[in-house]
C-alpha cells in the first residue's frame, strides 16, 4: 500500500516538473517573467513588487 502511494506521488511530481519544463520551452525567449500577486487585505488593491526594504512598497534594483 505504501509503495503504491509513493509511486503515485513520484509520478505526480514528475508530471509537474515536466509541465514546467514544457512551459519554459514553449514560452517565447524561454524565460519566466517577474510576476507579483500581492494584494493589500485592507483595500483589496494590488501592490507592486518589493524586496521588503521598507513600507513604501518601492521596487528593488536588480543589478
Amino acid at each position: 500500500m505504501i509503495l503504491k502511494i509513493m509511486l503515485i506521488t513520484v509520478v505526480l511530481i514528475a508530471i509537474a516538473f515536466a509541465a514546467i519544463g514544457i512551459k519554459m520551452f514553449l514560452k517565447k525567449g524561454g524565460k519566466f517573467e517577474k510576476q507579483c500577486s500581492t494584494v493589500n487585505p485592507k483595500t483589496g488593491k494590488r501592490l507592486g513588487c518589493s524586496c521588503g526594504a521598507g513600507d513604501g512598497g518601492s521596487s528593488c534594483k536588480n543589478e
